[in-house]
């Protein structure tokens, strides 16, 4: 187990991986993503499913990840995959379970509920398996504050813009107006419910000034983190959502002004 079991990571990069690939998990434990998601959705072809969740519950067993958080996003409740994926997944003991397509605050209780009985039958301690919901449909828009409320589980609320646009038949732009009013209510669901808000990838690798300034805008709006998909994006990401020297020394004058007198 990483050393996050009850404590708050920081999640200010979660860095996306293929689960069928071995050789790419064992890659991430050099990085410097504070979060690695092995993925079990997206990044595998359907023919590929069985294999890559054996090759993801073989890496949450024997791979060192050192401090990160080791995540796993299972395919979507409803789907064949995730009967199969939540057993294999849950016993090899991550860190935590991505849901994408959160739709129904029901369906994270249920997983939630599930993962306690994992975890009575294992010995663990009960709760320890966090989850984070992936918003990424109109639905999941309109049913965040219930979403947000589903379980002493969740962890934080990510936003999905590309499967979202495609949700409601929008068309992607630089400027991102399409997704600013789902951007807005995931930052202000999480903040009302104590918990995190992740932005959602930058689908530019190589634009690293394109990533600096989405990241910022994300930051300014009230996201804590942002998803990568690409190795050379996690840098910039860490410095953007990294409180600056100036911010720190504000806080600490803070914390000074607002100290007892008796200290």
């Amino acid at each position: 187990m990483s050393q996050y079991p009850t404590s708050k990571p920081p999640r200010r990069s979660l860095l996306f991986t293929p689960g069928d690939s071995r050789k790419k998990i064992e890659k991430t434990t050099i990085l410097l993503a504070d979060t690695i998601v092995l993925d079990l959705e997206d990044a595998v072809a359907v023919n590929a499913k069985d294999a890559a969740r054996e090759i993801v519950c073989q890496a949450l067993n024997d791979v060192d990840f050192g401090h990160k958080e080791r995540l796993v996003r299972l395919n979507a409740p409803g789907t064949p995959f995730f009967s199969a994926d939540f057993p294999a997944v849950a016993s090899a003991r991550p860190d935590g379970l991505v849901i994408p397509k959160a739709t129904s605050p029901a369906d994270l209780a249920q997983i939630a509920d599930a993962l306690t009985a994992v975890e009575r039958d294992h010995g663990w301690p009960e709760g320890e398996i966090r989850l984070l919901a992936l918003i990424e449909t109109a639905a999941g828009i309109m049913n965040l504050r219930e979403i947000a409320q589903a379980t002493s589980r969740l962890a934080a609320l990510i936003f999905g813009a590309e499967d979202f646009c495609a949700d409601i038949g929008a068309v992607r732009s630089a400027p991102g107006w399409e997704v600013l009013y789902a951007r807005s209510a995931v930052v202000t669901a999480a903040a009302a419910a104590h918990l995190q808000a992740i932005d959602t990838v930058f689908v530019h690798p190589r634009d690293l000034d394109g990533l600096k300034q989405e990241s910022k805008f994300a930051r300014d709006l009230g996201f804590s983190g942002k998803i990568a998909i690409h190795p050379n994006q996690i840098p910039t990401i860490n410095e953007v959502f990294s409180p600056s020297a100036a911010e720190i020394a504000a806080a600490q004058r803070l914390l000074k002004m607002t100290r007892p007198l008796h200290d």
